[in-house]
């Protein structure tokens, strides 16, 4: 009788622990409490990092990172028990999605963001989902095969990214007479591109791919040269909440285990919506098996 006694009281205070976890994390997690406060889950968007991030047809914003940051938004919904929790998209560019993370103005940044140690001072990341690096995008007959080529050209390089930092070190350390254009943000590089006022433009390699093959004459370009740098991508998220970023990255270790990141790359990449025709490479595979940690 005894034991059936402390087996009912075990499993009523087993119940009540369950019941109680979503205001537990709630309480653990200032971002999971300022979502609950607002009443929506703010999220930083790119405009044009296509496949990760970038303005569909219909006007809303699409892509493989996106489609991720969906299946974080649906786990806390489950958390916060609030299952009409408004999602609010806020673009963002490379010099505004640290200040507006840092600030509290967005909660998640689903783009094609670096993951790397400097930022790693003023936000945090979830799990590695993709791995990049820089490369050059030029016309096919300009004879740019590597930036070595570019003696006495102009590149364009988008500002506060890792592909500027790349870009000037590898200028400056081999003393390259290359001119330096800051651009804004993918358009304005790849405008400067394919109108002439700089020979190539440098980005993340897939990036590139994704601007090719949304071009006006996709044929005239292609993606040239070594990797100038790599890139791992990772969701960028609010520092010092460690609750939060288990949330997150749980949600992208059971997309990994389950092999259900395998599919939305495919959707994006393989061939992708916008036919970029990247397979998955055998280093991000990898990185999901590792990261696909168990319970």
């Amino acid at each position: 009788m005894n034991s059936l006694r402390c087996l009912a009281v075990a499993l009523t205070f087993g119940a009540a622990a369950i019941a109680a976890a979503p205001a537990s994390a709630q309480e653990d997690s200032f971002v999971l409490k300022r979502i609950k406060e607002r009443s929506a889950i703010n999220i930083g968007h790119r405009e044009a990092s296509i496949p990760f991030s970038y303005i569909g047809s219909e006007g809303k914003p699409i892509g493989y990172s996106i489609d991720l940051c969906m299946k974080i938004v649906d786990r806390i919904k489950e958390t916060l028990e609030t299952p009409n929790l408004a999602v609010k998209f806020v673009p963002v560019t490379g010099q505004t999605r640290i200040p507006l993370m840092a600030n509290g103005t967005i909660d998640l940044e689903c783009g094609s963001t670096t993951n790397n140690l400097t930022r790693s001072k003023q936000v945090d990341y979830l799990a590695i989902t993709f791995i990049a690096g820089t490369k050059l995008a030029t016309k096919k007959n300009s004879g740019i095969k590597e930036i070595e080529d570019l003696k006495g050209k102009t590149i364009a390089v988008p500002l506060g990214t890792t592909n500027e930092k790349a870009i000037k070190s590898i200028v400056e350390e081999k003393k390259l007479d290359v001119k330096i254009v800051n651009v804004k943000d993918m358009p304005q590089g790849w405008l400067a591109l394919e109108t002439g006022r700089a020979d190539a433009f440098a980005t993340d390699n897939v990036l590139l791919y994704g601007l090719i093959s949304k071009a006006k004459n996709p044929e005239q370009y292609e993606v040239t040269g070594r990797f100038l740098s790599y890139d791992p991508y990772g969701i960028m998220i609010p520092r010092h909440d460690s609750t939060f970023r288990l949330l997150g990255n749980t949600v992208l270790a059971d997309l990994m285990r389950s092999g259900e990141i395998n599919a939305l790359y495919d959707r994006w990449f393989n061939p992708g919506l916008t036919d970029i025709r990247m397979p998955l490479e055998n280093t991000l595979k990898t990185a999901f098996e590792i990261q696909a940690l168990p319970y």
